[in-house]
């Protein structure tokens, strides 16, 4: 995938992510930016994941698969939304802001794969590059790229995508759509 955002805008984007949350404990709610200030490459409208951490420990982590606003208004609101809104996690409370560690993935349009069998699908995956969305009905899931650092086996990757679904790990059906994209990723540690 080629970047979608310069390198030099990079730090920007994580310090808006930190602001948004940094505003937050303020203000007690989402805070109202202004967008106004920043530059139009900024401003397209892009999908994104933001992902916090803390000591390499997942903290949170929300974002659109859809896109439908401009970037730095899907980052600052999927930041927030990461800090405090993530139901797998109590919100961030003000002694951990200086330790989060932020990860910005911003996605590329998703695209439809075709394939008769789960064998096939497995065969136009690519590990390590490629995030996936699965759905069937009213059930769907995404894993983003990075999530092959911890399921390197694309079966293995699948199955428990199925899980995040609502999904037996076994479950297969006709009905079945796979949507794969690829991710720029912007990580608050490795600002290039």
């Amino acid at each position: 995938m080629n970047n979608m955002i310069p390198s030099g805008h990079k730090q920007t984007l994580i310090d808006l992510a930190r602001k948004s949350i940094q505003l937050s404990f303020d203000e007690n709610n989402a805070p109202l930016l202004n967008f106004d200030a920043y530059p139009m490459e900024l401003k397209s409208i892009l999908a994104t994941f933001v992902t916090i951490k803390i000591e390499n420990r997942l903290r949170g982590c929300i974002g659109t698969l859809d896109a439908y606003r401009p970037l730095v208004e899907d980052i600052a609101d999927n930041a927030y939304k990461a800090a405090f809104s993530d139901p797998r996690f109590e919100p961030i409370v003000a002694s951990e802001y200086k330790k989060l560690e932020i990860h910005i993935s911003i996605l590329s349009p998703p695209q439809e794969i075709t394939f008769d069998s789960e064998a096939t699908l497995l065969t136009k995956i690519q590990p390590n590059v490629d995030g996936l969305i699965i759905q069937d009905s009213t059930h769907k899931g995404t894993f983003l790229p990075s999530v092959w650092e911890i399921l390197p086996d694309p079966k293995d990757f699948l199955r428990h995508l199925k899980q995040k679904a609502g999904f037996n790990a076994d479950y297969w059906s006709d009905r079945i759509s796979v949507f794969k994209y690829r991710t720029q990723s912007i990580d608050s540690g490795k600002i290039h």
